[in-house]
């Protein structure tokens, strides 16, 4: 099996069964080898488990296990040259940020959009990149010199990225890439995390990208808005699914994964829960019975509400104590994109942004106007490339108006909403180090006695709200915004060490 840790007995028993997949699809993980596949059927398997039973963990040890026995893993960035022996491995997520936090435990993640649309290289550029991936000599590129090649093969080797090791020998993205097209070569194995995020379409996609499908996914997470209450693995049949109940040591004596947990008692009341939290207040500082949100946590993690209303509310208070202008933005503050507004003749222009992070839930920060009017220069969290610029429409809603308030915009390209607040669904596979849950919505929802799936609402609101904190959560129990520190910085926001722009949209 791996020799790298001791799985627990119920990862062992899910390795072992993925490991029988895989024998299928021609990688043999116990003898570390590649065989030919045993037949053309695709195969699809589910991975299941509340936070902190080891999914990730699972997850990691199988890549490097595929690794060992000699599959490639491909990103969303450069793929090489077929092989008729090759086999393929990508490690997918449905946003930014939950690839982003894969990248930060090891694991080389990429968006699922980022492996449906695939960059198109200039074949001079293309000889680079082959030669960076091990497929080819070192090449002869009149106007780079071997100083400008050795640059790229250090950024390569420390950070696998072909954009950021070109970038790194002073070449623009509009030098090497031409454009973006839809994969059209299916690939072989596909490992997708937050799974309780996808929806059919995304579903169906991906089946026909890779004919063997692994999906991670927290059952006690919300469905997407669009799926009606079920998750996509719900359809998989029971042999097809694998779960993982047993909550790991180094993660029992974590108290947010303790509330979290109880929440799955169903004679808990809203009551119970919230005195639950104080009374964890009151022996961890991991946990804060907050009266008032913090507005400093908003500029780079939003309070996480159930309603809109209160998201609007937030988010004007939050301009507000910042003394922000109606007219304009102030550099530093967070934006959500809310999708492409672009017709459908700017598709390239379109995949161009999306590829670059800009798909409809990324978080953004605002650094100041671009150089083109309508333009904005952006930070995308989480993006391996996170620094771009692009042709903008923001808008900001207003209480108690229907229409939002657009203080300048472009007349088409990405279209964003504030990002000070967003609702607990569009938070999912998004991760922060400390998490401020405005309790006052949750209390409606437990009132109006929703159901969802078969569980309270409430309850399905507060798990996810409390599991996307990885260090503290404060429960904030009154509806009052503290005042900020200081000004709206982005001094914090450390560029990739190459930086592709993107300034071709007008």
């Amino acid at each position: 099996m791996t020799d790298t840790l001791t799985l627990s007995h119920d990862q062992a028993e899910a390795f072992d069964n993925i490991s029988d997949i895989l024998r299928e699809a021609g990688v043999d993980l116990n003898d570390t080898l590649l065989t030919p596949p045993k037949g053309t059927k695709s195969a699809v398997g589910a991975v299941l488990g509340k936070a902190g039973s080891g999914k990730t963990l699972l997850l990691a040890e199988l890549v490097k296990a595929l690794e060992a026995a000699g599959v490639d893993v491909v990103s969303g960035d450069y793929e090489g040259k077929p092989r008729k022996d090759r086999r393929t491995l990508a490690i997918l997520a449905p946003t930014n940020k939950a690839a982003s936090v894969l990248r930060m435990r090891g694991v080389p993640a990429t968006t699922i959009h980022r492996i449906i649309y695939s960059p198109v290289y200039d074949p001079e550029y293309e000889r680079i990149a082959e030669w960076l991936a091990g497929n080819g000599d070192k090449p002869e590129i009149e106007g780079l010199s071997e100083e400008a090649l050795n640059r790229a093969l250090q950024f390569y080797q420390l950070h696998k990225s072909i954009p950021g090791a070109l970038a790194a020998a002073g070449l623009r993205g509009s030098d090497f890439i031409t454009g973006w097209k839809r994969r059209d070569e299916p690939l072989d194995i596909g490992f997708v995390d937050e799974a309780s995020m996808l929806d059919d379409r995304q579903f169906d996609d991906l089946k026909e990208i890779f004919p063997t499908l692994l999906l991670f996914g927290d059952p006690a997470q919300l469905a997407p808005v669009n799926q009606s209450g079920a998750m996509v693995f719900e359809k998989l049949p029971e042999s097809a699914i694998h779960s993982l109940s047993r909550v790991h040591r180094q993660k029992a004596d974590n108290p947010i994964l303790d509330l979290a947990h109880a929440l799955a008692d169903p004679q808990l009341e809203f009551q119970d829960f919230e005195r639950m939290i104080e009374e964890k207040s009151r022996i961890d500082d991991r946990v804060v019975f907050a009266q008032r949100v913090e507005v400093d946590f908003m500029a780079r993690s939003p309070v996480l509400v159930w309603r809109n209303a209160t998201r609007i509310r937030l988010i004007n208070a939050f301009r507000r104590v910042h003394d922000a202008p109606a007219d304009m933005l102030l550099e530093g503050e967070p934006l959500i994109c809310d999708g492409i507004e672009l017709p459908l003749k700017h598709r390239k222009k379109r995949l161009d942004l999306e590829a670059r992070g800009l798909i409809k839930g990324a978080q953004v920060v605002y650094l100041g106007p671009g150089r083109k009017p309508g333009f904005s220069r952006l930070h995308v969290m989480g993006a391996e490339d996170p620094q771009v610029s692009a042709a903008s429409i923001v808008k900001i809603e207003m209480p108690d108006e229907e229409e939002p308030f657009i203080p300048y915009a472009a007349r088409m390209g990405a279209a964003f909403l504030h990002g000070a607040a967003v609702t607990i669904h569009k938070s999912q596979g998004s991760q922060w180090e400390q998490v401020q849950v405005f309790a006052p919505d949750l209390f409606v929802a437990a009132r109006m006695g929703r159901v969802e799936a078969g569980q309270p609402l409430w309850k399905r609101l507060a798990y996810v709200a409390i599991t996307r904190a990885q260090e503290r959560l404060y429960w904030v129990v009154r509806n009052s915004l503290s005042r900020p520190s200081g000004p709206l910085r982005v001094d914090d926001l450390k560029p990739a060490p190459a930086t592709l722009t993107l300034e071709s949209q007008e």
